[in-house]
């Protein structure tokens, strides 16, 4: 497929359907006794991508398949361009839905699995096709519609899953962990195609992840959840370099949990002066979060031995304990290859940390 015939296939299905807003206002769900939700607020803008990551039974499903129709709430709004679809019928709320198993027909061929949603609103045969060529154009399948599902990789199947989600051109998509049972390099390539296309469509969309890197990667803002409900909602950015929470914190990305002593806005860590990031607690003992990133090795500095390092490709990670027994990563060139037991110094790069009350 030429990008011309991608370009213009996603041309027709942007004009005739743009974004929608979303609103989940106060969103309480309730399960015999047990509350999954307890007032979950966000708001979407038209286009926009938004990821909620969080560790499991934080919620994270269950916001998507109240937004979906799949789950009633017990309390709250769920508003799309400002209509209320509480308590609308999942088919009447023009939502598309990829899940992380695929659920293909396995009696049909690609063409008529992504046709069924078509099939289903009784449009005519000839524009059926018209459309299903479409969708599978823009997932660069346009090849494929005749196989069956058995026939195609899990890559491929789940591109069947995403056209069959786009072809009746909906409001909202939401994606529940659709890369999670793919390879990494395979979902490092459809993580990137559901990016590039949900920007060309304009889609509003709701990405569900427990991975930190895909949801970082892809997302224009991130929802972090803990226990039903949003902690932080911010660029990817933000979240990484100003966490409104401890949890923020240690969840997104990697930091180390060291003690410190907190004076109006400057934190004491190993007897350097750190600036505050944000707020923080009443003076005194805290817990702050330093990035491993935000610490280097120096000539002279805190002495350390060398537990363990790691080559991760593009950087190396290194574990060392302080003389009081405290572990600390760092994150450093590749080039640099501390040996296990080796001693060496550190220094803190100076950055804004966050702080916690340190736990009693």
């Amino acid at each position: 497929m030429t990008t011309t015939t991608r370009t213009a296939a996603m041309e027709t299905t942007t004009t005739a359907r743009g974004g929608a807003t979303v609103e989940l206002m106060n969103v309480v769900k309730d399960y015999a006794g047990h509350r999954a939700l307890t007032g979950v607020n966000l708001s979407m803008a038209p286009g926009e991508f938004i990821a909620l990551l969080g560790p499991s039974g934080c919620g994270k499903t269950t916001v998507l398949r109240a937004l979906s129709g799949l789950e009633s709430i017990s309390d709250g709004r769920i508003l799309i361009d400002g209509g209320d679809v509480a308590n609308t019928p999942v088919n009447r709320r023009d939502i598309g839905m990829v899940f992380q198993a695929y659920s293909l027909f396995p009696h049909m061929t690609v063409m008529q699995n992504v046709e069924f949603g078509l099939r289903m609103r009784k449009v005519d045969a000839a524009a059926r096709r018209s459309r299903a060529i479409e969708a599978l154009e823009m997932v660069g399948l346009g090849h494929l519609g005749a196989r069956y599902a058995h026939q195609l990789s899990g890559g491929q199947q789940q591109r069947v899953a995403l056209a069959r989600a786009l072809v009746t051109r909906p409001r909202v998509l939401l994606l529940d962990e659709p890369l999670s049972a793919l390879d990494a390099k395979v979902r490092v390539q459809l993580r990137d195609e559901i990016r590039r296309i949900q920007t060309d469509l304009g889609i509003t969309t709701l990405f569900v992840t427990h991975d930190q890197e895909e949801a970082l990667a892809v997302a224009d803002r991130v929802a972090v959840m803990r226990d039903g409900n949003i902690e932080q909602v911010g660029s990817p950015e933000d979240l990484y370099t100003q966490p409104a929470t401890s949890f923020v914190a240690t969840f997104v990305g990697l930091s180390n949990a060291v003690d410190a002593e907190l004076t109006g806005d400057t934190v004491s860590v190993f007897g350097t002066m750190l600036p505050l990031l944000g707020t923080g607690p009443e003076n005194g003992q805290v817990t702050a979060f330093i990035r491993p990133e935000d610490i280097s090795f120096a000539t002279r500095g805190i002495p350390a031995t060398v537990v363990v390092s790691s080559f991760l490709g593009s950087l190396r990670r290194t574990q060392v304990r302080l003389d009081d027994g405290t572990l600390l990563f760092v994150q450093h060139d590749v080039r640099m290859r501390p040996l296990t037991g080796e001693t060496v110094h550190l220094e803190l790069d100076g950055r804004p940390v966050a702080v916690s009350a340190r736990a009693s």
